[in-house]
């Protein structure tokens, strides 16, 4: 009775998906307001375009509409979230291949061959770039860790493997970076 009379603005996280889960839309836009900018954030490191971003934000936010009620509360909600996006981001891609793989090839080419777009010419794009063209795990583990700042057991936790994997993928992931980079003239 409490949560219900406190300010939406004061309430926690949890008090909000306790009454999102009883079906207040109140708090369940509370949460989607809260969040959607990290959401966001977390899209675009991933697929690295403004509308694709909000789509998937967008596509997030559905989720959580359907899947809001199977939240255990077990870890951070934003851990969820990372592991929602995530997810979301990875149908994105697959659905963009399966739609446009022609037209991905040619501009993977373009890009390692320097040939990009303006984007490409700013040596950080240009790096992100070549940290979405990594499989996936690998660059799963780079945009937590170096993208989002994660630590190595934070990013372990969403991608639901050990720390030592998150490391490993890591470490493999810098040898394929090196390798691209320096085909496109960057290093």
């Amino acid at each position: 009775m409490t949560a219900m009379m406190l300010d939406d603005s004061e309430a926690s996280d949890a008090e909000l998906i306790g009454r999102a889960r009883g079906g207040d839309r109140g708090a369940f836009g509370k949460l989607l307001e809260r969040h959607y900018g990290f959401v966001y954030r977390a899209a675009y490191r991933w697929c690295g375009r403004k509308a694709d971003a909000e789509d998937i934000a967008q596509d997030v936010c559905v989720r959580l509409g359907r899947a809001i009620r199977d939240y255990q509360g077990n870890g951070a909600f934003t851990t969820w979230l990372y592991a929602m996006t995530l997810n979301a981001s990875r149908d994105m891609i697959r659905k963009r291949a399966r739609d446009s793989a022609k037209t991905e090839a040619f501009g993977t080419y373009a890009l390692i061959a320097g040939e990009g777009s303006a984007g490409a010419q700013d040596p950080a794009e240009a790096l992100w770039a070549a940290v979405r063209m990594l499989p996936d795990k690998q660059r799963d583990a780079v945009l937590l860790v170096y993208g989002e700042g994660l630590s190595h057991a934070a990013a372990a936790e969403v991608m639901a493997i050990s720390e030592a994997t998150v490391s490993w993928h890591i470490h493999e992931a810098k040898k394929r970076l090196k390798l691209l980079m320096r085909s496109a003239g960057e290093v």
